[in-house]
């Protein structure tokens, strides 16, 4: 199951019922367009007891349509790349500390 914005927002509702929605959505923009702007930079974002997210760039190449067999240039390109901290290994495989 993912989670979308929407279900985040609620869920912080639950847990701080004393913050107005409008700010929690506020919160929750700021972080994630923050989140954004590092990764275009080109920077790393580190959030403990969460894991790390940073770039790679996929370096051109040839490939192949899979249809047609015909041969197609892939131009270079930036993807995310996420690793998880070792807490969060830790209790995806229940692990004790």
């Amino acid at each position: 199951m993912a989670i979308v914005k929407s279900k985040l927002i609620k869920q912080l509702k639950k847990s701080y019922p004393n913050f107005l929605t409008r700010d929690l959505e506020k919160l929750v923009s700021i972080i994630t367009n923050e989140m954004k702007f590092s990764l275009k930079k080109g920077e790393r974002v580190e959030l403990r007891g969460f894991g790390i997210f940073s770039t790679h760039v996929q370096k051109a190449r040839i490939s192949r349509n899979p249809k047609t067999g015909e041969k197609v240039n892939t131009p270079e390109k930036k993807t995310i790349h996420f690793k998880m901290s070792k807490d969060l290994f830790k209790k995806l495989n229940n692990e004790k500390k």
